[in-house]
């Protein structure tokens, strides 16, 4: 059994306080620009989706995003009323809807990925490899 000296040296105390840390950063990042972390979130991979593919289901959407279906329909539908995305019914499967970004929502996902970018880097540093490496064996043990 590992002991740690302190709050300190353990690491998913660190973890807990870096991510309250990067996440008040990003809040503040991002309110300028209209947006919650999660609508940032959900409009990036759509951005993202979108380049790289096809525009994606809502579902696809919520999984890429890590999100719940429920919660992420609730956001997409604020996102749409303030006409950044559309939601339209896919032909090849009724019961889905396809989510796009409008020009608008792409010049605002630019943006705000160019914004929190510039956030990570200010925070982890230019060099991440050795961090996303340690952050990509954690999630995949799980």
């Amino acid at each position: 059994m590992t002991r740690f000296a302190g709050p300190g040296d353990s690491p998913g105390f660190l973890l807990w306080h870096v991510t309250l840390a990067w996440q008040r950063r990003i809040r503040q990042t991002l309110e300028p620009l209209g947006l919650t972390h999660v609508q940032f979130v959900l409009l990036a991979c759509c951005w993202w989706l979108e380049t790289h593919g096809t525009p994606p289901r809502q579902q696809e959407l919520a999984a890429q995003a890590g999100t719940d279906v429920k919660m992420t329909s609730q956001v997409i539908a604020r996102l749409e009323s303030a006409g950044l995305v559309t939601r339209t019914v896919d032909s090849g499967d009724t019961r889905a809807k396809l989510v796009r970004l409008t020009g608008k929502g792409r010049d605002l996902a630019g943006r705000a990925v160019t914004a929190v970018e510039q956030v990570d880097t200010e925070m982890f540093g230019t060099d991440a490899g050795p961090l996303l490496r340690t952050l990509r064996s954690v999630l995949d043990s799980e």
